[in-house]
């Protein structure tokens, strides 16, 4: 789960925000499943046209936020991708921290944890995006950022 706003797109208030009949991926999904949907941004950023280095930036970004839904969030959450005006939009969202969700499971091989540093995906997610806009609110976080479909 992400905790600031930054940004705000013109025209969205709270709640869902994806364009009635725009959203071109529309998926679930959890700490098992983030793998599969990496898969599927990737096939439907390289149908809106984008290039193998865009594809590659939007799918790390999508991944990013993915798993901070997973790790800080409630373990789970939706991602939609969708093209409008211009520009490719990506939104991950999330219910909120569910406490049992987030509990750490023993390695069990006695090895120490890798070590975390928190705040990087969210850097690199400002750093690839053109625009980022994080909504944090009761029922949970929303991200959406963007991407120009046409060349930087």
């Amino acid at each position: 789960m992400v905790t600031a706003r930054e940004g705000h797109r013109e025209g969205s208030a709270g709640g869902d925000r994806v364009p009635a009949g725009l959203a071109a991926l529309d998926q679930a999904f959890d700490k098992g499943s983030l793998y599969a949907l990496r898969a599927a941004v990737a096939a439907h950023v390289a149908e809106a046209g984008l290039g193998r280095s865009q594809v590659y930036d939007v799918t790390a970004v999508a991944h990013e936020l993915a798993a901070n839904a997973v790790v800080h969030g409630a373990g789970h959450g939706r991602l939609r991708l969708w093209v409008a005006d211009g520009f490719l939009y990506c939104q991950v969202s999330e219910a909120g921290r569910d406490a049992t969700a987030n509990q750490a499971a023993p390695s069990g091989d006695g090895a120490a944890p890798w070590p975390v540093q928190h705040g990087h995906g969210l850097w690199l997610v400002r750093q690839i995006a053109d625009h980022v806009d994080i909504t944090p609110g009761p029922a949970g976080t929303t991200a959406t950022v963007r991407f120009p479909l046409g060349p930087r």
